[in-house]
């Protein structure tokens, strides 16, 4: 399998369904909005997107297996792609310019392909297995930043599960206190190749699935960051909760997790 060529292709693909998120933006009304469960929505435009994304990749790779957001019938297998369609859903439907293709390509338990398209500014961030991380043709690298007081953080916000909000919080007014400040951009796949190109030094998230953190954890990681779960562990693929930031700071960062690790779990 030639990687390279395939995340090309892949690149392709997002760029050409951007352009029908684009086109659709203006078009949504109230009755175009469904809700899967508490502050999670859902549009025809993530439903048709997923489904134009699913269609071109098993031409690409034949006999692949998928895991996406919007349709829970897809299934892994040896070569699986984890796909959201439509990352920053919300933005999307309140106008609100940020939102992204996220589409990872997995084999067995290992990311080894990772687009990220971030429509509105058409930058596409991509990386395939032991090669660096590009933004549109140009090698990315994480930040320099040596220390968390001189960083600057993405996160989000917990929309559904709130169990670990009191040790979040406690986190989040460090952070305000002691770093240049923290953004939240509504889509975690953007703000992980923000970290991958170095405009954020880091970033944390609990609540997430597969499709949000695939494609992006390859994108830092090949851009020379370093990524886990809250515990310092690999298991922020399928492990709902991620931090992602350059080397230099990952020590101390992960330090304000230990208090709370249990609560975070």
């Amino acid at each position: 399998m030639n990687l390279e060529k395939l995340t090309h292709q892949v690149c392709d693909i997002a760029v050409e369904t951007g352009l029908f998120l684009k086109q659709e933006v203006n078009k949504l009304t109230s009755s175009d909005i469904l809700q899967k469960g508490l502050h999670n929505y859902v549009t025809y435009v993530d439903k048709e997107s997923e489904r134009r994304i699913v269609e071109k990749l098993s031409h690409l790779l034949p006999g692949c297996g998928f895991i996406a957001e919007e349709d829970d019938q897809l299934k892994p297998s040896e070569y699986t792609w984890v796909i959201d369609p439509l990352d920053g859903t919300t933005n999307f439907i309140h106008g609100v310019p940020l939102y992204c293709i996220s589409i990872g390509l997995m084999y067995e338990n290992e990311i080894i392909l990772g687009v990220v398209y971030e429509v509105n500014l058409k930058e596409c961030f991509y990386t395939w297995k032991s090669a660096p991380a590009y933004l549109n043709q140009t090698i990315i690298r994480v930040s320099t930043t040596q220390a968390v007081t001189d960083a600057l953080f993405g996160t989000g916000f917990p929309y559904y599960d709130y169990h670990a909000l009191d040790a979040y919080l406690t986190i989040f007014r460090h952070l305000l206190q002691n770093s240049r400040g923290l953004r939240r951009l509504g889509s975690a796949a953007a703000d992980l190749a923000y970290v991958a190109c170095g405009r954020y030094d880091g970033f944390y998230e609990y609540g997430l699935s597969p499709w949000d953190v695939a494609a992006g954890s390859l994108l830092v990681q090949n851009a020379g960051g370093r990524v886990s779960d809250f515990r310092g562990l690999e298991k922020f693929i399928f492990g709902k909760q991620i931090m992602a930031t350059n080397p230099s700071i990952y020590q101390e960062f992960s330090k304000l997790f230990q208090t709370w690790k249990n609560e975070l779990k």
